[in-house]
Order: C-alpha cells, then structure tokens, then sequence
C-alpha cells in the first residue's frame, strides 16, 4: 500500500526540534523547536498506522543585533547541522468527532559559533558542541474535518523532556554569559517546555493553505533555576500539488513575548556576574541583566516535494529577512548599553516520510464461477 505522505506530514507537523544559537550562552535567543518546523504541515491526519520521519537541516547564520557592536562586526557566524528521526501514532481512534494521533521525535545535533563571539580560549564560552537534543513529544493531537468544506482544524500539546545532553558543573562561578556553570555548555536544555499548538488548514484540489501557531512555555532550568521567556511561532505554508510534485511559498514568524526570570536566590549566586566582550566580567550585576528579553525572526522562503509512492522526500529552505533583539543592558553598570542579540541567517531542511506499518485489509471472501 502507497503511503499518503501529504497526510503523514499533517500529522507529524515534521513534529520537534531544536537548535538554539544559545546554548553556550544563557539569557541569549533561545528556542526549543527551531522555528520553521512545522512548514509543510497541515491539520490533517493520515490513515492508521504507524509513520516515520527522518529530518535534517542546516541554519548558516550571523550574529544581529546591539551586540554586533561590542563584538565590531555582524560577520560573527553561528551554525548548526540537526537530524531528527521521529514517529507518528495514527491508531484509527476518534474523540469528540475528531482524529487522534500522537508524536514522538529525538533530535540529535552540533553548533558552533564563531570568532570573535566564542572569544580566546581561555574563556568559558562555547565555541562547538554536539549531542542530543531534548526528546519531543505529542501525547495528544486532535484533528477536525469542516464538513466538506476543505477547512481543518488541529489541536494538540507538545512537550520537551529534559533528556537532552548536559555538561557544565553546577557550582557558582562568575561567567555570566558563558554558561558552563549551569548545564549549557551542550545540546540538551535542562528544563520541560510545554507547547500548545494549534494547526488551521484549508486542503482541497491539492492545495495546502496552513498557518500553525504555537507557544514554548518554558519552566526553570533545573540547575540555575533561570526561566527562559515564552516564545511565540508562527510557521505558514502555501503551496500545490500536480500529480507527484507539490511546491509553493513557505515562510515563519518567532519572538519571545515575555521576559527571563532569575528572582530567587540560588538563581541569583550563579549569575554573580555578565561578560561584556571587550570589555570583561562586571561582578555584581546578577539576574536577568545583560541578557536579551526580547527578539524577533521573520523568513521567507519556497518549498518543493516529490512522492515517489512509498516514501516522499520534501526540501524547503528559507531565509531570514526581518531580525531583531533588545533587552539586554547592563544595568546598574551601564544601563544604556544593550547587548542583546538574535542570529539571523538561512535554513535549508530535508525530510523523507514514509509508513512503517498499516493494519491488514479484512480478507475478502473468495469469488467462484461456474
């Protein structure tokens, strides 16, 4: 049996993943799920069975925002190379007049980040690390049919399990945006985050019209107990299939929508202080300051697919045409200076989606003739 790949991609949303360009760097931009993830889904939801995904991508970018003036240039890169393997759940269950299905996905992944940003050596910043990202999870998404209308409605609630990798000690030091005293210093965050998501499609004559919205809502990190703000995504997708090719525009909106929040004591002693690059450390500055309280991404970019029947392999890239960060002063040592920053830059992401396994058609009785 072929596998409807168009549906498997509504289901798993291409479901999780991850990269922050600031792992190595605490109170910088930081994500959960890369935005641009869901690009290429929709609400629908494929026949039953069990479905796998294989992703990888690549984020080439630069440094932007205030900080680019600390650093004296906007040639500061950050990269990153990601592969997901991930399952969809489509057991044939419906609640409420809606379809069940379920999602999970490990990430696995490397950054760096480049001069003059990952300063000398002999500093506690993050220049590269590779390891695993935190497990995502879908117990529940729900899809509704409009009639026939072609409008499709999804809901559901991704979770990111702190099962990510983790290195750096816990004791206080004073690195302040170098974050190896709190469990940054790889791939893995060591905090949950709960994403509620919610996918509106319009799917009819080989259209894909779909905007999926969701919300990273992040609790404390488990060593620090620094809480990163909620971040906001929108990832839209607007393309046509003929026959076994399917294209279109593609593109993604991000921002954190509210603040960092370091307000306990313990928080508090493992942020003695910040790095200001070329400048040093400055003691004393504690909690949140220094680090960016805002940021906002916006891309634009295009999407191609081939079914091949058995299997489907898509391909999207985007580019970053909107970037900003604020937020990030040096209060009470310079509280006009900002040293906020964001990455901007391009996205290439490939994806081949195929299933595993369908329950058995019921047997057919034999047909005789005399």
């Amino acid at each position: 049996m072929k596998s409807n790949s168009k549906a498997l991609l509504a289901a798993a949303g291409l479901a999780a993943l991850a990269f922050s360009p600031a792992n190595a760097f605490e109170g910088g931009v930081q994500w959960q799920q890369k935005p641009g993830i869901f690009i290429g889904a929709s609400a629908g939801v494929p026949p039953p069975g069990i479905y796998m995904f294989d992703q990888v991508f690549t984020y080439q970018t630069n440094v932007s925002g205030p900080l680019t003036n600390a650093i004296g240039t906007t040639k500061n890169g950050v990269q990153a190379a990601v592969d997901i393997q991930g399952f969809v759940f489509v057991p044939g269950w419906t609640f409420l007049g809606a379809t069940y299905d379920a999602v999970l996905a490990q990430p696995f992944g490397m950054v760096s980040v480049g001069k003059p940003l990952s300063g000398p050596p002999n500093l506690t910043q993050i220049d590269q690390f590779s390891g695993v990202h935190n497990t995502y999870f879908a117990p529940v998404e729900l899809s509704w049919k409009l009639g026939t209308s072609g409008f499709v409605v999804k809901a559901g609630l991704g979770i990111f399990a702190p099962t990510g990798t983790v290195q750096g000690a816990t004791a206080a030091m004073p690195v302040g945006l170098a974050s190896s005293s709190n469990g940054y210093a790889n791939f893995g965050n060591k905090y949950w985050t709960f994403q509620p998501e919610l996918i509106l499609s319009y799917l009819k004559d080989g259209w894909n019209l779909s905007a999926a919205i969701y919300d990273e809502l992040n609790t404390a990190n488990q060593q620090d107990h620094y809480t990163q703000g909620d971040v906001f995504h929108v990832d839209w997708t607007a393309t046509k299939t003929i026959g076994k090719w399917t294209f279109g525009p593609v593109g993604y909106y991000a921002a954190q929508v509210s603040n960092d929040k370091c307000s306990d004591a313990v928080c508090l002693a493992l942020h003695p202080g910040i790095f200001a690059p070329g400048i040093g450390f400055i003691p004393g500055t504690g909690g949140i300051t220094g680090n960016t309280q805002r940021w906002q991404l916006a891309a634009v970019g295009g999407l191609v697919e081939y079914n091949f029947g058995p299997a489907s392999l898509t391909v999207w890239a985007t580019q970053e045409v909107y970037a900003h960060a604020s937020g990030g002063s040096l209060a009470p040592v310079a509280p006009t200076t900002d040293l906020s920053f964001t990455t901007k830059g391009m996205t290439v992401l490939a994806t081949l989606s195929y299933r595993l396994w369908a329950p058995e058609e019921p047997a057919k009785a034999p047909m005789f003739h005399k």
